[in-house]
């Protein structure tokens, strides 16, 4: 049996709900795992519930005198001090903003090497599958380490309860900031959408959508099911919708349970950001266009046709 911590995400005080499936790979694969959820200046008590459902047994509450909110630099340091003090065998974590900006600080500091953007993880094997050429394939990378450390890419794997009693613990690590760099403010886009890297749905606009203001299409279609809205590298060079939206090589990477491509043409550039989504869906005029031969699902149609239909069929 393993033990492994969960570095935990939160969003306005909230868990992520894309946190589940690492606390599920945390498990392992007899899911018998000790698992130990790391937050940070939180409110432990209040989230316990959330992840004593999905195994974790600890609770740990990340605490210092110095502002961990202003300084990844004393989150890594402070991380990688609770990882040796707890004895863990493995750290996981999201393949995030955050997770990126972390797990690489905490591998220097640790000394350790690490796999990022899993979509599946072997705590006993020490090894993490990944994607490589542009999706092209996957491969299985072993790590030679003392303790394992991978950011998994959110959603890619499936949440499941286990159900555990939970204790709540503090822990304040003596550690300096020794950065040179500080957050002075943190500013929001004026935005409310949903994450494209963590939306369990996302409904994307290809070069067909034709202009920026045919997005509403897509928005109406999305918010009945809960959905972000993506687009296509060739969309967004069209400027028809900002970098932010792009899915794909040179955009974002997700893994939605339910990716519906519209007007989008499939290209391997595209598809490299979203093949492992769970369900494709592909509607496109032209039946020979590559997303036929990619997708679960393939409507051959008009989108200006095919969406609004959905849309109402939602409704």
């Amino acid at each position: 049996m393993a033990k492994t911590g969960v570095l935990i995400e939160l969003g306005d005080g909230k868990v992520k709900e894309t946190n589940f499936g690492v606390l599920t790979a945390a498990r392992g694969a007899s899911g018998d795992n000790e698992v130990c959820a790391f937050v940070m200046n939180a409110d432990a008590e209040a989230i316990k519930s959330e992840l004593s459902a999905y195994g974790a047994s600890k609770i740990v509450n990340i605490t210092s005198s110095g502002d961990l909110g202003a300084s990844p630099d004393l989150q890594a340091a402070s991380l990688a001090a609770a990882a040796k003090e707890y004895g863990l065998d493995a750290l996981l974590g999201l393949f995030s903003a955050t997770g990126r900006d972390i797990f690489a600080r905490v591998a220097a500091i640790m000394d350790e090497p690490m796999i990022s953007d899993c979509i599946s993880v072997d705590i006993d094997g020490k090894t993490g599958v990944k994607s490589h050429f542009s999706g092209k394939t996957f491969a299985t990378i072993k790590l030679d380490c003392g303790i394992m450390l991978a950011t998994v890419r959110p959603n890619a794997i499936e949440p499941a309860e286990a159900s555990v009693d939970a204790e709540v613990i503090s822990f304040s690590p003596s550690v300096e900031n020794n950065s040179t760099v500080k957050i002075i403010e943190v500013k929001k886009g004026g935005t409310e959408k949903l994450d494209l890297t963590e939306a369990p749905v996302i409904v994307t606009g290809g070069r067909a959508i034709k202009a920026s203001e045919n997005y509403k299409m897509l928005e109406e279609c999305a918010a009945l099911l809960g959905a972000a809205v993506g687009a296509s590298r060739a969309a967004v060079d069209a400027g028809y919708a900002p970098h932010s939206m792009q899915v794909g090589q040179t955009g974002k990477t997700v893994s939605p349970k339910l990716y519906i491509a519209c007007g989008v043409s499939g290209a391997v550039q595209h598809f490299a950001g979203m093949k492992t989504s769970k369900i494709i869906v592909g509607i496109n005029t032209d039946k020979d266009a590559p997303i036929f031969a990619k997708c679960d699902y393939g409507i051959v149609g008009d989108i200006f046709e095919v969406v609004p239909a959905l849309t109402e069929a939602l409704r």
